[in-house]
């Protein structure tokens, strides 16, 4: 959990006209450990790829998620997917920072639909870990001109 001293250290900023919080400071080692222990639950019979991701939300509260595997392969669920799922199961606002790992406890960047999925759900500034002793990653940067829900009005058919 984010202490009472990372609490105070959030600061208000609009995104989708909606308030949220970005954090100063973030607690990477803290969301690294969340996500490890999440990739150590994941599903991943066929690719015997674990993944976990642990997140930062605008309430100061963390969220995770794994992978689950299907032999399908097509309807397999990557990591941010549970996360997301877990996010807005609870309530929780908006993500302002993400770690995600593979089984070996490394970061891993997210594909291109988990950018597209945690765009809807954290926008450009959401921080993305890149690992000890390399700055984040802002989302906006992984995912240049995304579509987001501000699009929809303009592009509906007449």
């Amino acid at each position: 959990m984010v202490t009472g001293e990372n609490r105070k250290l959030l600061t208000q900023r609009k995104v989708y006209s909606e308030v949220v919080s970005s954090a100063l400071e973030i607690p990477w080692a803290e969301l690294r450990s969340l996500a490890r222990a999440a990739a150590a639950r994941a599903y991943a019979p066929y690719s015997r790829v674990s993944v976990g991701a642990g997140a930062l939300c605008s309430d100061g509260t963390m969220v995770v998620g794994s992978n689950v595997g299907n032999a399908s392969y097509g309807l397999t669920l990557c990591a941010e997917c549970s996360l997301v799922s877990d996010l807005v199961r609870q309530g929780r606002g908006r993500l302002v920072a993400l770690s995600v790992v593979a089984g070996d406890g490394e970061p891993l960047t997210p594909c291109g639909r988990c950018r597209q999925l945690l765009f809807e759900h954290g926008g450009a500034t959401l921080l993305v870990d890149a690992g000890d002793g390399r700055a984040p990653t802002a989302l906006g940067d992984l995912l240049p001109g995304a579509f987001g829900p501000e699009d929809l009005g303009s592009r509906r058919n007449a």
